[in-house]
C-alpha cells in the first residue's frame, strides 16, 4: 500500500514537471492520445488536395519546373492549432510529432494512384548550422512517418543543404528565391539516379525553398519529381 502511494505520488511530481501535454492546445492528453489530442485532430483542416487535380499547390509550381504531383496535407492558418503543433515540431525538440503528422498524411494517401511510382522519399534537408541547433531535422521526421507507412525508403543524405540560409519569413517571393539559390547540391547521385523522388517538407508557403532544392535534383539523370507537405499555407 505504502509503495503503491509511493510510486503515485512520483508519477504526479513527474507529471508536475514534465507533464504529458497536447502539442497543440496544450491540454493534458487522456488515456489513449498521443502527441496530439482528439479534439485538435478534428480541428485540422484536410486539404484533400491529393485526390485532387490541378490542385492550388500544383499550381505554385506551373510554368517554373516540372513535376507529377504535388500536394499538402492540411490548410495552415496563423494562431490555429496546426501552427502550433508545427511549433512543437521545430522549436520545442518534439521530434515525435513530425513522425505522426507523417503517419497520418501516409494513411490518407497510401491509396493515391500516383503514390505507386515513387521509389525514394527525400526530405528537405537542413544546413550543418540549422542541425547542430536543432538537433535534428523536422522534414526528415515527417518523411520517417511516411515511409513507416508508404514503404518507401528515405534518402536524407542523397542531397544536401549548403548555404545557410536566413528564415523566410517576412521574405517576399523574389527575397525568397534569392535567399534559397545555390542554397542545394546534390551528394550521391546514383541514390537519385532514375528514380521518382518525393520531396517533402513541412509547410508549403510560395514554394521557393522547394523549387529551389527541386532544380537540383531534376538535374540528375532521369530524375522526376513529386512534392508533398504538411501544410499548406493560403495567400
Amino acid at each position: 500500500m505504502i509503495i503503491n502511494n509511493l510510486r503515485k505520488l512520483s508519477n504526479q511530481i513527474f507529471s508536475l514537471f514534465y507533464p504529458n501535454l497536447c502539442a497543440g492546445c496544450h491540454v493534458d492528453l487522456v488515456h489513449q492520445e498521443k502527441i496530439i489530442c482528439l479534439s485538435c485532430w478534428e480541428t485540422l483542416p484536410k486539404t484533400n488536395f491529393h485526390l485532387r487535380e490541378k490542385n492550388p499547390v500544383e499550381q505554385k509550381f506551373w510554368g517554373k519546373i516540372k513535376i507529377q504531383q504535388a500536394t499538402s496535407f492540411y490548410y495552415f492558418n496563423k494562431e490555429g492549432r496546426l501552427q502550433q503543433i508545427l511549433h512543437a515540431l521545430k522549436y520545442r525538440k518534439q521530434f515525435d510529432v513530425g513522425i505522426l503528422l507523417g503517419q497520418k498524411m501516409g494513411v490518407d494517401i497510401i491509396y493515391s494512384p500516383w503514390i505507386k511510382d515513387i521509389d525514394v522519399i527525400v526530405p528537405i534537408p537542413l544546413s550543418k548550422e540549422k542541425m547542430r541547433i536543432r538537433g535534428y531535422n523536422q522534414s526528415e521526421s515527417i518523411a520517417q512517418g511516411l515511409s513507416a507507412v508508404l514503404h518507401i525508403p528515405i534518402q536524407a543524405n542523397a542531397v544536401l543543404r549548403v548555404k545557410n540560409t536566413a528564415s523566410q519569413t517576412n521574405k517576399n517571393i523574389a527575397e525568397r528565391m534569392e535567399n534559397v539559390k545555390d542554397a542545394f547540391a546534390i551528394q550521391d547521385v546514383e541514390k537519385l539516379k532514375n528514380k521518382h523522388v518525393l520531396l517533402i517538407d513541412d509547410v508549403l508557403t510560395t514554394g521557393a525553398t522547394l523549387e529551389a532544392c527541386a532544380r537540383e535534383i531534376l538535374k540528375i539523370e532521369y530524375c522526376k519529381i513529386s512534392i508533398a507537405t504538411i501544410a499548406y499555407a493560403m495567400d
